[in-house]
């Protein structure tokens, strides 16, 4: 070996030594030490994690202590297995994933702890003190839930804009880990949107995503097993069947417009709109009188699990001009309805009023029903069909169960909603946790939360989607909509979708009525580039 090698060798070992010995005396250093100084109240840390009820599969809740110090100390532990101990100087906890979660998974249904500690900025000046070096705070103290979350959380990613953007993609998150990848983002066919994606029973197995775009025209993303194909017509908000054999969708009629003097200054009114629904079987795309009256504004469509219900909402159309905004814009409220359905037969039954916009004094938009059948999840504001908007937009819930036996469908506020607006919620599989929309941290970015529900439909504090750097939201310039949990990953690839929406081959489509006119035989009139263009 040459005297070059020898000497780089002898660097390398000595800089390796040089660092442990750095290590261990920088682990002394910041290992805290009595006697303590009481704080008598909990750390400020961001995010906010404190008090929730947390899924035994999430990511870790990295986050960042808000006091001031020197160093930083953290004592995670539960009932169960070795304790996490971490050291910060900058006061940002990354926790280690695999520790992680092995801890909750032991103690599923207990409590996990943490300690948190923080050494006095001003410890250099003097080694001994009558109150310590470190402070101790109270406990953060949160509850592992015994339920598990599923596994992925589905979303779109968009800028907050006005009326006009550039990108946009539906992701996937694995809410065990930080990984997120792309499901489709509209940069695989040349620009436009994509939204209202939906899934069959929490699987991806069976999905639907609107497509439109100025190149390719407007279209419907169907995946169906393992294939994708193209429908021929643009579908709205986007429900499945339980069976899988039928979804339901809107054909909307919308238009945004803008306040001069108000924190949200955009809206959005539905000049008009229908329901129809799509077989899979034929191709065949139909509708029926009850969910297609040319005198109501019809929306936001919701399966019942056992299949026997179509929900949607309905709001009195109170103009005749589909070009223009109307003056009385802000007196339309959507009541909450239903219709029964036979999937054998493909026959309706009748329509029939769950919940009055009268009666609530408030507009009632989407509809959601746990996949257990005990709870209506829904969301209330002033008026219209677009609650993101409304900073009054809440979150309701109806107990379905105590309305069968009392035939009242008596509804109740949520306790975690907030000043902001609340809005695009969805259940897990086992129907134990929520996934909502929030503006709550400032009013303009939509960042996404889930929220324990347990037996007695009680629902917890929320806990904003975890990230792996604490600061991640504090630059982050991106809106999360329209959150749906699902139990597996999206496995088909983002370049493979891409190429059936650039792709000629597309299911035909014969458009049983015009708008919300049901006039069969007629073809839907041209969207206009604004509304292909819009947010």
């Amino acid at each position: 070996m040459s005297k070059h090698y020898r000497y780089l060798l002898t660097l390398v070992a000595l800089l390796c030594i040089g660092a442990l010995v750095y290590a261990l005396c920088r682990g002394k250093d910041e290992a805290p030490s009595g006697p303590f100084h009481s704080v008598g109240r909990a750390a400020k840390i961001h995010p906010d994690y404190s008090g929730a009820v947390i899924p035994a599969n999430i990511a870790p809740l990295n986050f960042s202590v808000e006091e001031a110090g020197a160093g930083y100390y953290v004592k995670i532990y539960s009932k169960q297995g070795p304790q996490i101990e971490l050291h910060s100087r900058s006061g940002n906890i990354l926790i280690p994933q695999n520790s992680w979660s092995k801890l909750l998974k032991t103690n599923r249904g207990q409590e996990v702890r943490f300690d948190i500690f923080v050494k006095r900025a001003d410890s250099g000046a003097s080694s001994q003190s009558e109150e310590g070096l470190w402070s101790r705070f109270d406990s953060v103290v949160n509850r592992i839930a015994r339920e598990d979350i599923d596994g992925f959380l589905v979303y779109r990613r968009i800028d907050p804009v006005h009326s006009t953007w550039k990108k946009m993609g539906i992701y996937q998150r694995d809410l065990q880990g930080f990984d997120e990848s792309v499901v489709l983002d509209n940069g695989y066919y040349g620009g436009g949107c994509l939204n209202c994606h939906a899934f069959c029973n929490n699987r991806t197995d069976k999905m639907l995503i609107g497509i439109r775009s100025p190149k390719y025209g407007s279209s419907a993303l169907l995946v169906d097993g393992g294939a994708a194909s193209k429908i021929g017509t643009k579908f709205g908000y986007t429900s499945w069947h339980p069976s899988g054999r039928v979804a339901a969708y809107s054909i909307n009629h919308v238009s945004q417009f803008f306040h001069t003097a108000r924190d949200e200054v955009r809206d959005v009114v539905d000049l008009d709109s229908l329901l129809a629904y799509y077989l899979v079987e034929t191709g065949e795309v139909k509708t029926t009188p009850a969910i297609a009256k040319k005198e109501r504004l019809e929306t936001y469509p919701a399966w019942s699990p056992d299949g026997r219900y179509l929900y949607f909402c309905s709001a009195p159309k109170r103009w005749t001009d589909n070009a223009a905004i109307p003056d009385n814009y802000d007196q339309i409220k959507y009541d909450l309805v239903r219709i029964s359905y036979d999937v054998q037969s493909d026959t309706w039954g009748e329509l029939e009023t769950v919940l009055s916009a009268q009666d609530t004094g408030l507009s009632i938009l989407l509809p959601r029903i746990s996949p257990d059948g005990r709870r209506l999840l829904f969301c209330m504001c002033d008026y219209g069909c677009f609650p993101v908007y409304q900073s009054g937009s809440d979150l309701y819930m109806i107990d379905l169960t105590a309305a069968k036996k009392n035939g009242r469908y008596e509804y109740r506020r949520l306790g975690i909603n907030s000043d902001e607006s609340e809005s695009w919620h969805s259940f897990s599989s086992n129907s134990r946790w929520i996934a909502f929309s929030s503006k709550r941290k400032n009013g303009v970015f939509t960042r996404s939360y889930i929220s324990y529900l347990d037996q007695e439909g009680r629902v917890c504090k929320p806990l904003l989607l975890p990230q792996k750097d604490p600061s991640y939201y504090n630059s982050c310039l991106w809106t999360y909509s329209v959150p749906e949990l699902v139990v597996e990953r999206v496995k088909l690839r983002k370049e493979g979708l891409g190429r059936v929406v650039r792709g000629p081959a597309k299911t035909p489509v014969d458009f049983p009525v015009t708008r919300a006119t049901p006039k069969a035989g007629a073809a839907s009139p041209p969207e206009s580039s604004y509304l292909t263009e819009r947010e």
